[in-house]
């Protein structure tokens, strides 16, 4: 495996085709989120959740492909805190597998704004669920949670981008270019007051060592949930002021 490698997330907003004409080069890592398999052959690795339909998965899985799972990512996701606190859905449960799994330097995402068209084409296939939009504790501010997953990747020494180009998005990454992925800019971590938010989400006790956050929803304390999302706000705003 390559150390420190260029990561790639696609999800299925109707943008992320923009990458079917892009090189292969600088990506060492291509991870494709359910449906993006479908974007462009070349994948390294398709994470899904539990319920991701059979008959939505690739005819053909090559030698060198890998298929993530539950099993696989539920861990990864508890040694970054659980969902509660990453946010439940597949956009941020790849990115912090990614994280654990392949350690890289940058993770560029593509077609995974989460924001949604009124009509029209919702996904790059066509009409889908608009998934982090749906009723959740864990998803109230998208924004927040793509904070979160920035400050603790730039705790690893990997920074978080957004290679689309749309005009709406609810990550808070900087936009960058392909051409641009080898010399991105990194932001400082202030470690006094992120060690702390990390132990003010410890203190709250909302472990799901299963991944089933949803079966304990009735524990949380959405005010909580929204003074922790807050502050990982301000922390990562912060972050990026003394680029």
């Amino acid at each position: 495996m390559i150390s420190e490698p260029i990561v790639l997330i696609l999800g299925s907003a109707p943008g992320v085709l923009a990458c079917r004409d892009w090189p292969r080069a600088p990506f060492d890592q291509i991870v494709a989120i359910n449906n993006a398999w479908a974007v462009r052959p070349d994948w390294d690795v398709l994470i899904h959740p539990e319920d991701f339909a059979r008959d939505r998965m690739p005819g053909k899985i090559s030698a060198r492909q890998t298929v993530v799972k539950a099993g696989d990512y539920v861990p990864a996701q508890n040694r970054y805190g659980g969902f509660v606190f990453a946010g439940g859905t597949m956009a941020f449960t790849a990115a912090y597998w990614a994280l654990d799994a392949l350690r890289p330097r940058v993770l560029a995402f593509l077609g995974c704004d989460m924001v949604y068209a009124a009509t029209g084409k919702t996904h790059f296939y066509g009409t889908g669920s608009a998934d982090p939009l749906r009723e959740d504790v864990t998803l109230r501010d998208l924004g927040a949670k793509s904070a979160r997953l920035a400050m603790m990747a730039a705790a690893q020494g990997c920074q978080c981008v957004n290679l689309s180009d749309a005009a709406q998005t609810a990550l808070l990454f900087p936009k960058a270019a392909v051409a641009d992925l080898g010399r991105v800019q990194g932001v400082a971590v202030d470690r006094p007051s992120y060690d702390a938010l990390r132990q003010a989400e410890t203190a709250l006790g909302y472990d799901t060592p299963d991944g089933r956050y949803w079966k304990r929803e009735d524990q949380y304390d959405p005010a909580m949930l929204a003074d922790i999302d807050a502050r990982w706000r301000r922390l990562y705003a912060a972050a990026c002021a003394k680029r």
